[in-house]
C-alpha cells in the first residue's frame, strides 16, 4: 500500500517546551502522536519514550499482531514511567503522556489510543472521529450530564482519565475498519482539536494536499493564539 504522508509539530505561542512527540513509519504503515501531560513533570520525556517504544516493533505477519506488539510496548513504557516518577503515595509526581496510533495494512486500519489525542478519517469529504476521548468531560457527555458543545469550554476539559505512565493498569482502546483509496487519516493532539472544529478540519483536508492542509491547520491554530503545543500527522491512501 502506498501513502502520501506529512507531519508537523509546533510549540505554540505560550509554551516554552514542546511536550508532543511524533512517530512516522510510513514504510511500515504505522504512525503515532503523543502529548506529554501538561502541568506534569517531564512531559517531553514521557511522550518521547512513548513514540520511541513504537519505533522498532518486531515484524508482524498481520495487522492485529502489529497492534498487539504496539500495546505491549506501551505497557512496558507505562511501567518505566511509573518507576521513573518515584515512590507511590499521594505526593507521587506523574510523568505521563497520551498516545494515539494508526496502523494500516491489507485494506484495513487499526487505531489504538489512551487519552484525548484523536484520530479522524475523511472519506468522500465526510469526517468521522474514530477515537473517543478518555476525559472527564467526555464521560459526562456520555452520561447525558453535559452537551457535546459545552465540553470544549468546560472548566475540567483538561482532565483526562487515561494516559501512559499514570496508573499501574494501562488500558489501551482499539478500533478498526476498512481503508479505500483517497481516504485521509488525521492524528492530532488536543492543541489542534481544541482550536479547530470538525467541519473546519474536513474543509482543509478535502480541499488541499496533505502538505498544504498541514500548513494551513498549523497556521490556523497560531492565528487563534496557540495556547498549547500542536502536532498532526496526515496520511492519505493513494
Amino acid at each position: 500500500m502506498t501513502f502520501d504522508c506529512v507531519s508537523r509539530t509546533h510549540v505554540g505561542l505560550r509554551r516554552k517546551v514542546n511536550e508532543d512527540a511524533l512517530l512516522v513509519r510510513t514504510d511500515r504503515g504505522l504512525w503515532a502522536v503523543a502529548d506529554g501531560m501538561g502541568g506534569h513533570d517531564a512531559g517531553d520525556v514521557a511522550s518521547s519514550k512513548v513514540t520511541e517504544s513504537l519505533l522498532d516493533l518486531p515484524d508482524a505477519g498481520e495487522l492485529d499482531e502489529l497492534v498487539e506488539s504496539a500495546v505491549e510496548a506501551l505497557q512496558r513504557v507505562n511501567q518505566e514511567l511509573i518507576d521513573l516518577a518515584g515512590p507511590g503515595g499521594d505526593e507521587r509526581r506523574s510523568i505521563g503522556s497520551t498516545v494515539v496510533g494508526l496502523a494500516i495494512a491489507d485494506g484495513q486500519f487499526r487505531c489504538f489510543w489512551a487519552g484525548d489525542s484523536r484520530a479522524y478519517r475523511l472519506r468522500d469529504r465526510n469526517i468521522v472521529q474514530l477515537t473517543r476521548d478518555h476525559s472527564l468531560v467526555q464521560d459526562l457527555v456520555d452520561m447525558g450530564m453535559l452537551q457535546a458543545d459545552e465540553a470544549v469550554d468546560h472548566p475540567n476539559s483538561n482532565i483526562i482519565t487515561r494516559a501512559v505512565g499514570v496508573n499501574k493498569e494501562l488500558r489501551i482502546e482499539t478500533i478498526g475498519g476498512d481503508v479505500k483509496p483517497g481516504d485521509i487519516f488525521l492524528l492530532a493532539t488536543d492543541g489542534l482539536t481544541r482550536m479547530v472544529g470538525d467541519e473546519e478540519l474536513a474543509q482543509e483536508l478535502s480541499s488541499n494536499s496533505p502538505a498544504a492542509a498541514a500548513e494551513k491547520l498549523i497556521n490556523l491554530v497560531l492565528t487563534r493564539g496557540a495556547p498549547d503545543n500542536v502536532s498532526i500527522i496526515i496520511t492519505r491512501k493513494i
